[in-house]
């Protein structure tokens, strides 16, 4: 693990936890496993601190623990926290799928690291309560909600924060009874048992990295056609690629042309169904190779490649980022290296058709940002001193993929650190528009004039609104940033995670 990533998964714990969590943290980072009186001494905090912050990090999935030789062991899980960049993609997804109280109740489960069932459902109905122009919240809708976002598998039981128990366990998604009469009177500060005492629900983020893959294969497929109806049946491919599959496996079981067809005369995509063939034959023969057939019988099986597909799209990516970085002079180059894989440079001239002099300015450049490798060869029966070697250019992809999963660490480490220095050296006049925000809306409730709420209003000055245009403009911006990185840092995990 780099240098980088510690600092970004510190910077994320204090951002998300504050600083004593993030001090244990980073600790436990950069020392792996340990015990409390370890802790204790390095981070030199009160017991009282380090076990709550301990706790924090263990609700949250972060931190787990293991018994050796009558000592607690406490390890942290450094992979799981770059998720906390992933949360607002993990709403934003759980809204469009279930509903706005379904995205209610993940910010509940994110924000507590593990609820009950009855304790979500009483909090969303508050949170729904208290919030303006919005529907009487129901109890049985709410524990509808709950149930569809277990079904879907978003949601799980917690059962252990033991690493040995964690590792044997299958996810368990069994829901409770729940007595809404019992949640109606909780909700009136009346006595009551719900019936899910000791269970509780954590967010399955095994489900939402899934997810998060799908889509950007159904995605690569819409923009790679330029047509909604392929996108379509990329997405009921996988769909049924999870009836028969293993959800992590590089390449699915072979899935018959009947159930294919079968599945699309449930949308409501007309061209889709009377085009199936077609569209099955322009995915099956794009350079991608997203899918591949297998047989002919039936009307042929077909099977997602998912290791092929994330090695193109890495491929792809990079040389997006080599167009934007250099120009399309110099992705050209490094798209001919690729499918030459080993070439010498007299042959990149011959096929580069540009001046020789631009080719080896382009080439020199790749290879001084370690976008290209070279391997000297000697030649056999030469004895000459330079006519004994030669140079061959290639590219090792699994080192150009780390090298910009480390960028992606720089740059967001960079924006999250920019982002907080734009709030904190604006913190007074932030808090300022705060206090005339909340004094209007206070002011309103009373029943207040126009002109004694355009006074409040004129208590922040036009240069100070200004400013704040740009501060907001700014932290927008950089917000923005950081969810358009993660992406294309997610992507080069996948790619990892299928050519390790």
């Amino acid at each position: 693990m780099s240098l980088i990533y510690n600092k970004l998964c510190s910077l994320l714990l204090e951002e998300h936890f504050g600083p004593i969590v993030q001090r244990i943290g980073t600790h436990l980072i950069s020392n792996g496993r340990r015990s409390l009186q370890q802790i204790l001494s390095a981070v030199n905090l009160p017991l009282a601190k380090v076990k709550d912050g301990l706790h924090i990090l263990m609700v949250h999935g972060f931190v787990t623990f293991h018994v050796h030789q009558r000592t607690t062991l406490y390890t942290i899980d450094y992979k799981k926290i770059i998720a906390l960049l992933r949360y607002p993609r993990y709403i934003f997804l759980v809204r469009t799928c279930c509903g706005n109280e379904s995205q209610i109740m993940l910010e509940e489960i994110l924000k507590h690291g593990y609820i009950k069932a009855s304790d979500l459902i009483i909090k969303t109905y508050r949170r729904i309560q208290e919030s303006p122009s919005s529907e009487e919240p129901s109890i049985p809708n709410l524990k509808d909600t709950f149930e569809l976002l277990v079904k879907n598998q978003f949601l799980m039981r917690s059962l252990s924060f033991d690493t040995m128990l964690e590792d044997v366990t299958k996810p368990d998604y069994n829901l409770p009874s729940l007595n809404l009469k019992a949640i109606s009177n909780l909700l009136q500060d009346k006595e009551g048992d719900p019936g899910d005492r000791q269970i509780y629900w954590k967010v399955n983020i095994d489900r939402f990295t899934q997810d998060l893959r799908d889509q950007i294969l159904v995605s690569a497929v819409t923009r790679r056609f330029e047509d909604k109806n392929a996108g379509e049946l990329m997405r009921q491919l996988i769909n049924l690629m999870y009836l028969r599959t293993a959800s992590w496996e590089d390449t699915s079981n072979p899935i018959p042309y009947t159930e294919i067809k079968d599945a699309v005369k449930k949308l409501n995509y007309p061209e889709l169904e009377q085009y199936l063939e077609q569209y099955l034959h322009l995915i099956e023969e794009d350079s991608s190779h997203f899918i591949v057939r297998t047989g002919d019988s039936g009307g042929g099986q077909y099977r997602i490649n998912m290791k092929n597909a994330f090695n193109q799209l890495a491929w792809t990516t990079l040389e997006n980022i080599i167009t934007e970085k250099f120009n399309s002079q110099t992705a050209r180059i490094f798209r001919l290296i690729r499918h030459k894989i080993s070439v010498e440079l007299e042959q990149v001239l011959q096929y580069a058709m540009m001046p020789v002099k631009q080719v080896k300015q382009l080439t020199y450049i790749l290879a001084l940002e370690n976008y290209i490798q070279i391997q000297e060869l000697k030649k056999s029966g030469v004895s000459a001193g330079p006519l004994k070697t030669f140079y061959l250019y290639y590219i090792n992809l699994n080192q150009v993929v780390q090298m910009h999963i480390e960028q992606c660490y720089h740059a967001l480490h960079n924006m999250i650190q920019r982002r907080e220095h734009e709030s904190i050296s604006n913190k007074r006049m932030i808090d300022k528009q705060l206090r005339v925000e909340i004094v209007s809306s206070n002011m309103k409730e009373q029943g207040a004039t126009e002109e004694q709420l355009a006074d409040i209003e004129e208590m922040m000055t036009p240069s100070e609104k200004q400013q704040l245009k740009k501060i907001e403009k700014s932290i927008k911006k950089l917000s923005a940033a950081e969810l358009l990185v993660d992406e294309t840092l997610f992507l080069l995990h996948m790619y990892q995670l299928y050519h390790h």
